[in-house]
């Protein structure tokens, strides 16, 4: 189930020696439990410790699987695979449990584990966007919306956002992995029916983990349903800032791309193409991620106290998604950290369209000398008009207009059309969002 292009760590997460690793972790915090309140002899607890430091998970996950051919259970047959090993101190692993309670606390580690390592990956990706933030919060390009020319910004300021994005995706993903941190040692049907709470209290609290305050045969699948989301959510971001690369290496404007290594090809047929293949991927993948939130929206009722519907999705997202995530974070951080970026042509964009960026200064002034604002907008955009349809610049149309002579001077118009009196807050902005701790 995990792509071929899995994060080393994250694939030993989701192998089955860790997986297998971790059963037994849920096994052993309960059967200890067990022994301090009496229910597991002490000697038996203790001897199931010491064979539990020895194991040789990948031998045991092969042999459960092996005895899983029969038994199409895997849980048992993990089960009888350590009995094997274990002999007849065995026979207290399990006691009062069910399935769901070595399983929902095992993926409960798991997630935790993996959760652990992409907030790492998060915050390489702050560390790369903060320093080229930081570098080019002078550089000045072309706010676009719709697309089209707007207003003078920075490439900074644009950084800075994707920064202070990511500030609260971090924050998402701390409580994501605080609400999946969640398991149960409560039986059958979450009844406790043959184990006292306190048992399952601080079995769970050995491993990290809090008890689910009431549950059924499983935990409650709204909070994977929520992980998954916050995950997808993420991905969301880190398209958006794809998206915006990509528009950026677009031919026509070329203000910033990709980084593009010694021997890469663009393309078999063209050998002038220099692609936003990164940026590209992590799009597609963002696709993927939105879609696995939506399969785990859809575990989240099962029948009465559980069915088993959500456990085949869960093996395949619970993988994909967080090793998924991790890829799409590293490969941002690396985008990042190797864009090239191309000040001139920001220049020459930003020039490009003959002053309409400062159009809005120029209504706002007219209205302070004491025009109607629709009547100055008026005469803004007829001189706006000109310059797209003429190939005039707004300078020259509105010194131009009769109408708008008398309002204001050409000094006036000036200090209008000055890149520091647009951008005079832009640093205040970069630093606001910079300071950011999630």
């Amino acid at each position: 189930m995990i792509p071929r292009y899995t994060p080393k760590d994250l694939g030993h997460v989701w192998s089955d020696e860790n997986r297998v690793r971790s059963w037994l972790a849920v096994e052993l915090a309960a059967c200890g439990a067990m022994a301090r309140i009496g229910l597991v002899p002490p000697d038996d607890f203790e001897r199931l410790s010491q064979i539990a430091k020895s194991v040789d998970f990948q031998r045991l996950s092969a042999r459960a699987l092996e005895i899983e051919e029969t038994t199409k259970h895997d849980v048992i047959a993990f089960l009888s695979a350590f009995e094997e090993v274990a002999g007849p101190p065995a026979r207290h692993i399990h006691f009062g449990m069910t399935s769901s309670d070595v399983l929902d606390t095992a993926l409960a580690l798991l997630l935790v584990e993996a959760t652990d390592i992409i907030l790492r990956d998060v915050d390489d990706l702050l560390a790369a966007l903060a320093e080229r933030a930081e570098a080019h919060r002078k550089t000045v390009m072309v706010g676009r919306s719709h697309g089209i020319h707007a207003e003078p910004t920075t490439f900074g300021l644009v950084l800075a956002g994707f920064y202070a994005e990511m500030v609260r995706n971090r924050t998402r993903l701390r409580r994501a992995r605080d609400e999946i941190a969640v398991g149960k040692i409560s039986g059958a049907v979450g009844t406790s029916a043959y184990l006292p709470l306190e048992v399952e209290g601080e079995a769970l609290k050995s491993l990290g983990l809090r008890a689910e305050t009431v549950s059924t045969q499983v935990v409650a699948r709204d909070r994977h349903a929520q992980f998954f989301g916050t995950l997808a959510t993420i991905a969301a971001s880190l398209e958006r800032f794809s998206v915006e690369v990509r528009h950026l290496q677009r031919t026509e404007v070329r203000e910033a791309e990709e980084p593009f290594t010694v021997g890469q090809k663009g393309s078999s047929a063209m050998p002038h193409k220099r692609n936003p293949i990164l940026t590209e991927n992590v799009t597609g993948l963002a696709r993927l991620m939105r879609a696995w939130a939506t399969a785990a929206y859809e575990n989240v009722a099962l029948w009465h106290e559980r069915d088993i519907s959500h456990s085949s999705v869960e093996r395949v997202i619970a993988p994909d998604a967080t090793t998924t995530l991790a890829f799409m974070l590293r490969r941002l951080t690396r985008v990042f950290k190797g864009l090239v970026v191309y000040p001139e042509r920001m220049k020459e964009n930003l020039a490009s369209m003959r002053g309409l960026v400062f159009s809005q200064g120029v209504l706002l002034a007219l209205t302070q000398k004491g025009m109607a604002r629709q009547a100055a907008y008026a005469i803004v955009q007829r001189c706006a008009m000109r310059v797209w349809d003429e190939g005039l610049d707004l300078m020259s149309a509105l010194v131009e207009d009769d109408e708008l002579r008398p309002h204001l001077t050409t000094t006036e118009l000036d200090q209008l059309f000055s890149l520091e009196t647009q951008l005079v807050r832009v640093d205040a902005l970069i630093d606001r969002a910079l300071s950011l701790q999630a």
